[in-house]
């Protein structure tokens, strides 16, 4: 059996430009990916099936249209392999939420098929499937931290930073990207923000995030207040710094240290019990070792 853990996707910041021909956004976004995640699991078997299962498994449906199965399909044509595989995907992370879980759980999908049948696809045909399933599937295969454009597609390696302590809370919404695009008016536009170069500490990683933003965020908070609840929430936890992820809702806190982190964790869960909290920590510049399950 092969386990994938398929890690939540964070956007530490994330300007939008001006939309394409093809309806998608100019983006520009530093992307990095938590120690907590969904799981995919992967064993050889007579037939294609596919379960889900986890605490937010009630939220998907295993149907023919699931990103997991696409990649099956794409990944077993690309190599001529019958799709005699039994997938499991254990649903840890919130569903429409902002950290990429299903683009994870295809990216994760992918490796653990070239971990199943190896030397069948190597890396470059991976990106290649991830791209055409989705616009950040791609750059989700190999977790690690990436300065990301395009509409996805393009990202490019950061190798100079390290990794912190954070918390992700989501009070529970779910939030689709197409109508937080469409409430969008203000945008940083692309090429503005200066890529990264190495901080002394955590505190200096938080003054470089403050120079820039998440445009989605305005209009996230806008449709749905309760994320403005939770950034005060976290803030209220004296973070360094709190933001929402990707389109929301699920934001994000920044703290000097896993104690300061599990002490914000508990006091956010005291107050709002039913918000899904979790300390994590994000690297950001080790790269995962390709085909490994991290």
């Amino acid at each position: 059996m092969i386990r994938e853990l398929a890690p939540a996707k964070v956007n530490l910041f994330l300007h939008v430009g001006n939309r394409r021909a093809d309806g998608y956004h100019e983006l520009e976004s530093l992307v990095v990916f938590a120690s907590v995640g969904d799981e995919i699991t992967l064993e050889e078997a007579g037939e294609l099936s596919f379960a889900v299962e986890g605490p937010f498994a009630s939220r998907l449906t295993a149907d023919t249209d699931n990103l997991v199965l696409q990649a099956v399909r794409k990944f077993c044509e690309l190599t001529e392999t019958q799709q005699h595989v039994r997938i499991t995907l254990t649903k840890n992370l919130p569903v429409a939420s902002g950290i990429g879980g299903g683009s994870s759980d295809t990216a994760a999908t992918l490796r653990g098929l070239s971990r199943l049948w190896p030397e069948r696809a190597n890396l470059q045909a991976l990106w290649n499937l991830g791209g055409e399933i989705g616009s950040d599937v791609a750059v989700c295969v190999l977790p690690g931290c990436w300065w990301m454009t395009g509409r996805g597609e393009r990202f490019a390696t950061i190798n100079v930073l390290g990794t912190f302590d954070a918390l992700l809370v989501n009070a529970g919404v779910p939030v689709a990207t197409g109508i937080v695009y469409d409430a969008l008016r203000e945008r940083t536009g692309v090429g503005s923000a200066a890529r990264p170069q190495q901080f002394s500490n955590v505190s200096a990683l938080a003054d470089y995030l403050r120079a820039v933003r998440n445009d989605l965020e305005v209009p996230a908070r806008q449709l749905f207040p309760v994320i403005g609840e939770t950034i005060d929430a976290i803030m209220g936890t004296n973070a360094l710094l709190a933001r929402m992820s990707g389109s929301g809702a699920t934001c994000f806190g920044i703290y000097p240290d896993a104690v300061s982190t599990q002490a914000a964790a508990e006091a956010i869960l005291k107050q709002h019990p039913n918000w899904w909290v979790a300390p994590t920590k994000l690297n950001y510049g080790r790269k995962w070792e390709f085909n490994s399950s991290g």
